[in-house]
């Protein structure tokens, strides 16, 4: 079996080779790519190996863009540093993608998968497409907040983003309010809160609360165009869409 591995990283292709050569031990390697030049540049000049290990991130940048300058006719596992939800999310193209460092028994799970594969005669082909559009989506939401450090007495506590239902601003004091109704003080005032909280989740309905869409209990009718909200557990003051925001809300509720 010959094996192309693309990795910038010289201990990581290290320890790739000799993994593989422990799984594999007829296998040969006839280079260790660094980059997406170089990978382009062998591909064109050399016969196809049987499979390709690619790290995602290359030297010179994504090793999706040898795959578009290059029809490449032949399996593809990649590895990657990449949290978990981006792996299941690659995962769902029929490709194999293993989290660095490579566990021995992943590898050796993925080589085996390629086997079965090829004895089908299946296709292991990446579809860039889709790992780009995941990617991107996974780079995005590991911007967002994923929880908030609060005050509970003289204790501090996290609160993960998943317990909260809105925030709200009340004498220049800034709350969160969990699904549960209980309420805690934060650091961050609702300016600083609208660019930390992913924008399919959380909506800034005027300039006193931010709400989740999981807390809209309903939802009515106002005056102006403006929309008047209910939210579940019960906001202390009445919650209405602003006049200016109304139209990017609608918007938001279909998108969300």
């Amino acid at each position: 079996m010959k094996i192309l591995l693309l990795e910038d990283e010289d201990p990581a292709a290290k320890r790739l080779e000799k993994l593989l050569k422990e799984i594999e031990p007829g296998v040969t390697i006839p280079q260790n790519i660094v980059s997406v030049a170089s990978g382009v540049k062998w591909l064109k000049e050399n016969p196809l190996p049987d499979l390709i290990i690619s790290d995602i991130q290359l030297a010179d940048g994504l090793s999706f863009e040898i795959f578009r300058q290059v029809q490449t006719l032949c399996p593809v596992i990649f590895t990657t540093a990449y949290d978990q939800y981006a792996i299941e999310a690659f995962k769902v193209n029929s490709i194999d993608y293993l989290l660095k460092p490579v566990k021995k028994e992943a590898l050796a799970a993925a080589i085996d998968k390629y086997k079965k594969l090829s004895a089908s005669k299946q296709s292991a082909l990446p579809d860039i497409s889709k790992l780009l559009e995941a990617m991107a989506s996974g780079e995005q939401q590991s911007k967002y907040k994923k929880r908030f450090a609060v005050r509970y007495g003289e204790h501090l506590k996290t609160i993960s983003i998943d317990e909260a239902a809105y925030f709200y601003t009340e004498d220049k004091i800034n709350f969160l309010t969990t699904k549960e109704g209980r309420r805690y003080t934060i650091d961050f005032n609702l300016d600083s809160l609208e660019s930390m909280l992913d924008p399919h989740v959380f909506f800034r309905i005027n300039r006193q609360y931010i709400i989740g869409i999981s807390a809209i209990a309903e939802m009515f009718a106002y005056s102006k165009s403006r929309v008047l909200v209910k939210l579940n557990p019960p906001a202390k003051h009445e919650t209405i869409v602003s006049t200016e925001r109304s139209g990017d809300f609608k918007l938001w509720l279909g998108d969300a």
